[in-house]
């Protein structure tokens, strides 16, 4: 009893980090959010705002992020089917 309440607040404390990755994760590999990302960065080059090294350094980064998002959804999708 006496361990159950002792380690309870680091129960909650990992449930809570875990939530916050979990959050995190959906944010930074959400396709549609990195695809008006990507929109986004090319409207404002091509405003002028920005270099093109800045450009090509930013459009490189969230290209990344996309691929791995696309293989985590492959991985979900096959996790999926190989259930039925």
């Amino acid at each position: 009893m006496l361990h159950k309440i002792a380690t309870a607040p680091i129960n909650v404390l990992t449930k809570i980090g875990e939530k916050v990755k979990e959050e995190v994760d959906k944010e930074w590999y959400d396709i549609s959010t990195i695809q008006r990302k990507l929109v986004l960065l090319q409207t404002i080059y091509e405003q002028g705002e920005i270099t093109e090294a800045d450009y090509q350094k930013q459009e490189e980064e969230l290209m990344a992020r996309y691929e791995r998002a696309k293989r985590i959804e492959m991985e979900q999708w096959q996790q999926m089917t190989e259930r039925k």
